[in-house]
């Protein structure tokens, strides 16, 4: 029996694809379906069919797996923030161990085992930076999933109370002022987006991204989120001009207040600005980063090359441990920062250069400089072969592997691998909670006994 487009199977789920759908099997032929669990049997209408899989959607759940929970969010699943609000959490964690097993064993050439996946204490309220995109009516919230139409969200279960008290009042100076939200279609318009970032302590920066470098009224939205929060310390416009989907534009101007937040992480002091990279989950980021510390075996004699290093996050925490520390990056404000972060810290042993990774990588194998760690925590497309190149030149004894993406992990584990670095051990780290993405922190190492200690 050939499966056809548009006709309805009912279909028992077996496991997960990399976003967190269902995946069952049809004659041979494995058929994805979003919002399906594992344990499930469903009523299945196939959208499309292809020659080695199918998709399909779940038109009603017969038998519903004991994972399975009433989602907890009125905006989902409209809302593309999360993609497993109707999953259990311990049934996420065990996907998301899965999902970075599988993607080392089939693509990396790995006969490991993911043992340990750090799950969150707390896998709601974490997110400490959140960007509103604003649409005409006035809507402020979220994109619907894989569009650009904005979800008007009162709340989100993902960020703490003090952006949804902000969230509120900017809306409301929006309805009280009418002020043009942007159209990106006709690229028209004043209001872009409505950013804020909080800290441990309670604080919150707020700011807006505008096709323009003036907002009216300005006094009574400051006023107005001033009253909501407390804790605000300061307004910022960001003026982004451009025909873009990048949030952030080059321009800021402070409107009111600072234009900075300090937060502390790993017993460290971080000053963020608006467009400064910081994880979204502090908690979880200090368990990440801890890992990664443990896993570098650092003694105090070793030279340590942190490449993508942003604002010092990592490199700091290594300094501690390690003789030397040089951080690189290819973001200038990001380097100013880092620097900046270690004066603040009284960390002397950590010195940062401006470039790409693999350049300056080959910089200092050409300056004879030999790091016995390398920590790389790259975006999501991983590692150039240039940057795998340049690391397997200077022979670190260590490669510490903080990924963002299990896919391009695994790739670089089996290119590295081909460079004589072995994956002696992989942890997850669930960074994200209710959502699809998982962190992963990794050893690789040419000493023949090096493994993983939890």
């Amino acid at each position: 029996m050939t499966a056809k487009k548009n006709e309805v199977y009912t279909l028992d789920i077996q496991g997960y694809g990399s976003g967190g759908e269902g995946v069952a099997h049809l004659n041979g032929q494995a058929v994805f379906i979003k919002g399906a669990l594992a344990g499930d049997r469903c009523a299945v209408q196939l959208l499309k069919v292809g020659k080695s899989a199918a998709w399909g959607r779940v038109q009603q759940v017969l038998t519903p797996s004991a994972h399975r929970q009433p989602p907890d969010c009125p905006q989902y699943p409209k809302c593309g923030g999360c993609a497993l609000r109707h999953m259990g959490y311990s049934e996420e964690l065990r996907f998301k161990r899965q999902r970075v097993e599988d993607a080392l064993r089939r693509i990396g050439g790995w006969d490991g085992r993911v043992e340990v996946i750090h799950g969150a204490a707390q896998p709601e309220r974490y997110r400490n930076k959140i960007q509103f995109p604003v649409a005409q009516g006035p809507r402020v919230g979220f994109y619907r999933a894989r569009s650009h139409e904005v979800i008007d969200a009162p709340d989100c279960l993902l960020q703490p109370l003090a952006a949804t008290r902000l969230r509120a009042a900017f809306r409301a100076w929006m309805e009280t002022h009418p002020i043009p939200t942007y159209d990106e279609k006709r690229h028209q318009g004043l209001i872009r987006h409505f950013y804020v970032r909080m800290n441990q302590a309670g604080e919150s920066l707020c700011a807006v991204v505008a096709n323009g470098d003036r907002l009216p009224h300005q006094a009574a939205l400051v006023e107005a989120l001033r009253a909501a929060e407390p804790g605000l310390v300061g307004l910022v416009l960001s003026v982004n001009r451009a025909k873009t989907n990048v949030i952030l534009g080059p321009d800021y101007r402070t409107l009111w207040g600072q234009d900075f937040l300090e937060d502390t992480l790993c017993g460290l002091r971080f000053r963020l600005s608006v467009p400064s990279f910081y994880q979204v989950n502090r908690a979880q980021t200090e368990v990440l980063y801890g890992r990664a510390l443990e896993l570098a075996g650092l003694t105090g004699t070793e030279t340590v090359l942190d490449l993508y290093c942003g604002i010092g996050t990592i490199t700091l925490c290594m300094a501690r441990k390690a003789k030397r520390v040089i951080g690189a990056e290819v973001v200038p404000e990001a380097i100013a920062d880092a620097k900046a972060n270690a004066l603040r810290n009284g960390i002397e042993n950590a010195t940062f250069l401006c470039g790409d990774a693999g350049e300056a990588a080959l910089a200092l194998a050409k300056q004879r400089i030999s790091p016995q760690v390398v920590c790389v925590d790259p975006p999501r497309k991983g590692l150039s072969p240039d940057v795998i190149a340049a690391i397997a030149a200077m022979e670190p004894e260590r490669v510490v592997y903080v990924s963002c993406d299990p896919g391009t992990l695994a790739r670089d584990v089996k290119r590295l691998g081909e460079r004589g670095y072995s994956l002696r051990c992989a942890e997850a780290v669930d960074l994200f909670p209710r959502t699809s993405h998982v962190e992963t922190v990794c050893l690789l190492s040419k000493l023949p006994l090096e493994r993983c200690v939890h």
